[in-house]
């Protein structure tokens, strides 16, 4: 039968086979006081029935079930038969007539690990909880190292047509193999995460997890739990012991999108990981250490919170060992087409639709368009004209909020400005950045970041 509280549909959920009604409602007792759901089995037959739950987290298996035979073969089927059924699920191996032959023939089964009756609690506990906690890590690197086949799919493009992608593409290639903090900084939609991805992919890392956290999304009183993690009772929810963003990232990539989001008084916490690597869980003492490379993203003036007092300095410096800057879709015309096209195809084929033709008009207007969403708006606009377009995109298809594009000083972002006032103070003092500095009320320092952030270096600044 099933013990399931509505209520508890996230516990982790353990299978109970034994023949003794006795020794099951002992077991039901512990787990439940534990924090697990169970379910119970009296037989082979009714346990390989309940395997098929989709969400078991384990399985306590006895060895025994003929009244005249300790030898565990019972036990040993069983264990086979589970394996074949469902091999993601540990199987712990239970028998009151104990022996080092039966542990290594379990074992050579499938089973991980091995119970004596009369159980010890803390040692059950302990074994089912070690062993959940490392068949859902494994799980979880399981399924990040299938999702990076999908990395560069059909929303994650990388087209470098234009002269500054092939820029940045030449940068992200010879930074890839190392471990250096990289700082993407650009306007929302340029393809900050499609780069991140591409280091990843690129890296000696590219086996490991690629783990993204969006810094923006999290509540300040999560922050620590979602990165850290946490341990069963740290707070009112924490109902078991949970790994957070870094251990799940260990050996691979840990993406922080958004970091100009991060509260002030949560930097610190995040400094401290990125300068030795050690964190606690939430709620517990044990300090854990990490090898994760840092790829943090931003469209945010960070060179401003920074002077502003809204983002430690000594934090900057530890995410931008090198910075890069994602060029937005305005200054790369010439990917403007190649992109189209892309997009244009991969939604008519979601679409289960043929493509159409885009022609001469459509391309100009697409050039032309300043395209403020980046190419994240560039990819919403294929996707309706894939939907309405007949064997032939029209303008009209498209849906553009603006007919043509202009130059003017009314388009320019803060971006574009910021580096205008940088280049006309670089010149005005022909090349002295000390002087230029103190004309923009900033420190030479604040400057030199400044400058690197778009890309500007002293040779071409005027």
């Amino acid at each position: 039968m099933s013990d399931m509280p509505a209520t508890a549909d996230t516990l982790p959920h353990v299978l109970v086979v034994d023949d003794q009604e006795a020794v099951r409602d002992a077991l039901r007792l512990l787990l439940k006081h534990a924090g697990y759901r169970v379910t119970l089995a009296a037989s082979p037959a009714d346990a390989l029935a309940c395997l098929r739950d989709d969400d078991t987290s384990a399985a306590l298996v006895d060895m025994n079930y003929a009244q005249d035979t300790t030898s565990g073969e019972e036990g040993l089927a069983l264990i086979r038969a589970m394996r074949a059924q469902r091999p993601e699920v540990p199987i712990v191996a239970m028998t009151a007539w104990a022996s080092i032959d039966l542990a290594v023939r379990a074992m050579r089964e499938g089973a991980v690990d091995f119970v004596e009756k009369p159980w010890q609690n803390a040692r059950l506990l302990s074994v089912l909880n070690a062993r959940i906690a490392l068949q859902r890590r494994e799980r979880d690197v399981r399924r990040l190292g299938e999702a990076q086949s999908l990395l560069l799919d059909d929303g994650d493009t990388f087209v470098a047509e234009s002269a500054a992608m092939r820029r940045l593409m030449n940068d992200v290639d010879r930074i890839a193999r190392s471990d250096a903090a990289v700082l993407l900084l650009g306007e929302n939609g340029t393809g900050k995460s499609v780069i991140a991805k591409r280091l990843h992919q690129a890296s000696s890392r590219r086996q490991r997890p690629f783990v993204k956290v969006d810094i923006g999304g999290l509540a300040p009183t999560l922050f620590e739990a979602e990165l850290f993690g946490h341990v069963r009772g740290a707070y009112t929810d924490a109902r078991q012991d949970r790994a957070g963003r870094f251990e799940t990232a260990d050996g691979g990539t840990l993406f922080l999108d958004e970091i100009g989001n991060l509260p002030l008084e949560q930097q610190p916490k995040l400094l401290r990981v990125l300068e030795d690597g050690e964190f606690e869980r939430l709620g517990a003492s044990r300090t854990q250490r990490v090898d994760v490379r840092i790829v943090a993203a931003t469209n945010a003036d960070l060179d401003a919170e920074v002077d502003a007092g809204r983002f430690r300095e000594d934090l900057l410096y530890r995410l931008s060992v090198f910075p890069l800057r994602v060029p937005p879709l305005r200054e790369r015309p010439d990917d403007v087409v190649p992109l189209a096209r892309h997009y244009l195809t991969a939604a008519s084929r979601r679409y289960r639709r043929d493509t159409p033709v885009m022609d001469a008009s459509v391309e100009r207007a697409l050039i032309e368009y300043a395209w403020p969403g980046n190419v994240r708006e560039l990819a919403h606009a294929m996707e309706r004209a894939a939907l309405l377009g007949g064997s032939r995109v029209s303008v009209a298809d498209l849906r553009l909020r603006r007919s043509a594009r202009t130059r003017g000083v009314e388009d320019m972002t803060l971006d574009d400005a910021e580096a205008m006032m940088l280049r006309g103070a670089i010149e005005r003092h022909d090349g002295n950045l000390l002087r230029a500095a103190e004309h923009l009320g900033i420190t030479r320092q604040s400057l030199y970041r400044r400058m690197e952030k778009h890309g500007l270096q002293r040779d071409e600044a005027s």
